[in-house]
């Protein structure tokens, strides 16, 4: 089969290798309908070191059901599911209250361990507990797919920021970045009920999406100057909540700088750093509370199919490229150039 391998810094390459099997009586394999590549997988892109084997990549995917393992009731062979970005068994405690991306049983796609997804087809560990089938839907129904994919990831990282800062209706949410991850945090804060949302980001082909998911201010400037620009738009008091879908020290110094006190800094962009300022002059001082984290997305996937299907949101819309499993690498390119803000892969 075709699958990504990433051989280093900037170094993508699509390769055939081994077909992926059903190892353990849990496992399941997938055919691939639809993948992309991720805002994250940009942060090894630039700063992989060069390796002689390579690393295959992609964590996000919806897939037809191919073959299951002997102790997988959950789906059947034709089933089309959602794979989320990391697998978890769905059962133990941990899972249960809401973290399967902390499952002690689980883990995450394109590892040493465990192939990426960007693949014509993938090995899916603990899958009655991974996959979620959407009954009624089959890989004919393209107008959904993207949509659907989103649920894998992206848009569900979104909807995690708002629910771990427990946006509620009338609050003011700030919204650093306009990436997809950030697009969708959006979205997300509005289906919360947000009165006001103010999307931090410069590019104007996607702020415009921004606003028609529901920002109402788009604050462009960076640093000291764009924070300045929040905390004059809430009348000196700062932003209730603010959701950073970045990564990057700047990000958080920005999210320190508009949270009123009393507020609120969810964090989903994969951190780039290790030591952020919690101190009095920081955190400690305005009571703000620090929160999220990696997206427990299977927690969420089932109550937001529906939305999905009946047109509520879609979330599809960030993508804005779509390309073969063939021309990755261009995808990769085109994303890191700001080109494209998600490249979608068809299979």
């Amino acid at each position: 089969m075709k699958a990504t391998v990433m051989y280093g810094a900037g170094d993508v390459r699509v390769e055939t290798v081994a077909d992926p099997t059903v190892r353990l009586p849990t496992d399941a394999v997938v055919r691939t309908v639809r993948t992309c590549i991720c805002g994250s997988d940009l942060h090894p892109y630039h700063s992989m070191p060069g390796t002689e084997h390579g690393q295959t990549m992609g964590h996000e995917l919806l897939a037809v059901v191919e073959e299951v393992g002997s102790a997988v009731t959950a789906v059947r062979p034709g089933d089309l599911v959602i794979a989320p970005f990391a697998f978890a068994d769905n059962t133990c405690p941990i899972c249960r209250d809401g973290f399967q991306t902390a499952c002690p049983h689980g883990g995450f796609y394109a590892t040493p361990q465990t192939p990426g997804l960007q693949a014509e087809l993938a090995r899916i560990p603990l899958a009655d507990g991974s996959l979620v089938p959407v009954p009624g839907v089959t890989e004919k129904d393209e107008a959904v797919l993207p949509s659907l994919l989103t649920l894998s990831d992206v848009y569900l990282t979104g909807y995690h920021a708002a629910f771990m800062a427990r946006v509620r209706p009338g609050q003011t949410v700030t919204v650093i970045g306009d990436g997809a991850v950030g697009l969708s945090a959006v979205l997300a804060a509005k289906q919360f009920g947000a009165e006001r949302i103010i999307l931090m980001g410069r590019h104007m082909a996607r702020t415009d999406l921004g606003r028609e998911w529901g920002a109402t201010d788009v604050v462009a400037e960076r640093g000291e100057e764009g924070i300045q620009q929040v905390v004059d738009l809430t009348g000196g008091e700062g932003s209730h909540v603010v959701l950073e879908a970045v990564g990057h020290m700047p990000a958080y110094t920005q999210s320190v700088g508009v949270v009123r006190a009393g507020g609120v800094i969810s964090r989903v962009g994969v951190p780039q750093y290790e030591d952020a300022p919690v101190g009095f002059g920081s955190l400690f001082g305005k009571n703000i509370t620090l929160t999220g984290g990696p997206a427990p997305v299977r927690a969420y996937i089932e109550q937001a199919v529906p939305l999905v299907l009946d047109g509520t949101i879609e979330p599809g819309r960030v993508f804005d490229r779509t390309l073969s499993i063939d021309e990755v690498p261009a995808g990769y390119a085109a994303m890191d150039a700001r080109e494209a803000l998600k490249v979608l892969v068809t299979v």
